[in-house]
């Protein structure tokens, strides 16, 4: 999940997250974040697979903003 410059959020899916980061911090990513950069990671979380990560980021984009800053700020360590 990115935090970006107007305090929204970002939630998205990606196998190589490094590369996944750099590329919206270039402006190349979603087009979402490319109107709201710089964006910075406030959370993320592996997955066994690409179908359990999809499903995961369905899940976690269902949730309210309230529930995605209680989601990280609980477990701050997990970026």
């Amino acid at each position: 999940m990115l935090r970006c410059r107007d305090g929204t959020l970002y939630t998205g899916a990606t196998n190589n997250l490094e590369r996944r980061l750099a590329t919206h911090g270039r402006g190349k990513g979603a087009a979402y974040t490319r109107a709201r950069l710089p964006v910075t990671l406030v959370w993320s979380e592996p997955a066994q697979d690409r179908s359990t990560a999809l499903r995961r980021e369905a899940a976690i984009k269902r949730l309210t903003r309230a529930d995605k800053l209680r989601l990280f700020a609980r477990r701050p360590g997990r970026r």
